[in-house]
């Protein structure tokens, strides 16, 4: 008689070892214990920053977070929910930024040259960051062939320099997607850091092809208004709560009596969410939060490419 193997011992024979998982090669593991010991320019422990996601999405085709149903194109409710935050919510929001002295990394869709440039043109003048987020949020990054990929991060590149005197440092890929080789091309197009991977509270270098360096800056996943909101379902109030615990927990980490170490702390935002006027009363208490420890010198309120910056500064000066 024969007996038929058992699902873990088929699955044991059918495997040809259990060692190593496939890796990116991008980093070694790293356990957050093992601490750095220095400080931020201003001598905070804890750098805050705001990720002000500014995009453009095709009418009648392809991607974008939905408030209702998915309609038939063209999709009418959807399209015109999002375009409420180019059109109002992202002013109101810079309007707050101005009030609570607060900069942005401003990641944008290049599209909204063509669409709205007197709002990159406000977000200019206040001195925020310009940062790359492909040239729409209608489409992946990684749909796009290694060719067209280059294509897309050069023509960003260009794009945004011609506007505000200088290429863009980092990256933001539309919806977090990437090819295999994103972090090389993004190396050899001349950007400095990308904002794609959510692993650590700290700045981690990345191993590129061709040997250039390339930082990955925290940008949250969980402390974003997109699954917070959309995904999950929670209200303006529960997105506020959470910013003041993140921020709290994070600078109680951040000076640990054990271990104290700079960490960063990303807020992710996007106009059409939180510029809506019953959440945006709510994320003015968040953020009124955290400027007022800023006032007694406990965090560095900056922008993404400002930590690239320090972080390569010191990389430089260990070598």
């Amino acid at each position: 008689m024969t007996l038929n193997p058992s699902p873990l011992a088929a699955a044991q024979a059918a495997a040809p070892s259990f060692g190593p998982l496939r890796h990116h090669g991008r980093f070694p593991y790293r356990p957050i214990t093992d601490a750095d010991d220095f400080r931020w320019p201003n001598g905070a422990r804890l750098a805050v920053y705001l990720g002000f996601n500014i995009e453009h999405f095709a009418f009648g085709e392809g991607l974008g977070a939905n408030l209702g149903p998915v309609s038939p194109q063209p999709d009418v409710l959807n399209y015109s929910w999002r375009e409420y935050g180019n059109r109002v919510g992202a002013w109101r929001c810079l309007e707050l930024f101005d009030q609570l002295e607060m900069p942005a990394g401003i990641l944008l869709n290049t599209a909204l040259y063509d669409h709205c440039p007197e709002l990159l043109d406000a977000c200019l003048a206040r001195g925020d960051e310009l940062i790359g987020h492909g040239h729409t949020n209608a489409h992946r990054q990684s749909e796009f062939d290694e060719a067209g990929e280059r294509a897309l991060l050069e023509h960003c590149r260009d794009r945004i320099r011609a506007h505000g005197g200088k290429a863009p440092a980092g990256w933001l890929s539309p919806w977090i997607s990437e090819t295999m080789n994103t972090p090389d091309l993004l190396a050899e197009a001349g950007y400095r850091y990308t904002l794609n991977w959510a692993h650590d509270d700290r700045p981690v270098p990345m191993q590129t092809r061709n040997g250039s360096a390339l930082w990955s800056i925290p940008y949250p996943q969980e402390l974003n208004d997109i699954p917070m909101i959309i995904a999950r379902q929670l209200d303006g109030v529960a997105f506020a709560d959470m910013i003041i615990d993140q921020f709290d927990e994070m600078l109680l980490q951040a000076n640990h009596p054990q271990h104290p170490q700079p960490l960063v702390m990303g807020i992710a935002l996007h106009p059409y969410l939180v510029g809506q006027p019953y959440r945006l009363r709510h994320l003015r208490r968040a953020l009124a939060h955290i400027a007022a420890r800023r006032s007694h010198g406990e965090v560095w309120m900056t922008t993404p490419g400002a930590i690239c910056d320090v972080m390569a500064q010191r990389a430089q000066a260990s070598r």
